[in-house]
């Protein structure tokens, strides 16, 4: 049995149909429904690597019509998160987002995509902070906001019998 984890598996499977990257971002928002709130649309994914957009629209928008702040940290979130959860090794390890540090770079006033990176391969560690660095770009590849995303990363215990 492969070491890969479910959203990987899934992803590979989803990304091969009509409408795949679809499908699995909505997969996604259904396990976290919070990001269903920002209608997200994943790109890529891949060990160390998960790209996603979020389209310039009214439900995003704060009070002077650009993309709102917090908007902005969903999206880094869900990028990290599930980046993470593919590139984790889902039998031995498990994670939970710890703290977050945003720097609002620029007003995003089109649609915004973020990507979420960690130097692959690596060793997995025990009682770990990992940090996923995530840049959100606008449309003219300008760089508006970035995020450092502490993941706690743990071995998973065996369950006593």
């Amino acid at each position: 049995m492969s070491n890969k984890s479910a959203v990987l598996t899934a992803w590979r499977t989803f990304k091969r149909l009509p409408f795949g990257n679809w499908l699995f971002t909505k997969v996604v928002c259904f396990k976290a429904p919070y990001f269903g709130s920002m209608k997200p649309y994943v790109l890529d994914l891949r060990d160390g690597h998960c790209s996603a957009v979020v389209k310039n629209r009214r439900r995003v928008h704060n009070h002077i019509g650009t993309i709102h702040a917090i908007a902005q940290c969903n999206l880094a979130e869900l990028c990290a998160g599930v980046m993470v959860d593919a590139t984790v090794p889902y039998k031995t390890h498990r994670w939970i987002p710890k703290c977050m540090t945003a720097n609002y770079l620029a007003k995003v006033d089109t649609d915004v995509t973020a990507v979420a990176e960690i130097p692959m391969p690596r060793q997995w560690l025990d009682k770990e902070d990992l940090v996923v660095p995530v840049k959100l770009y606008n449309t003219r590849n300008e760089l508006v906001f970035t995020a450092d995303i502490t993941m706690y990363i743990t071995k998973k215990t065996e369950k006593k019998k």
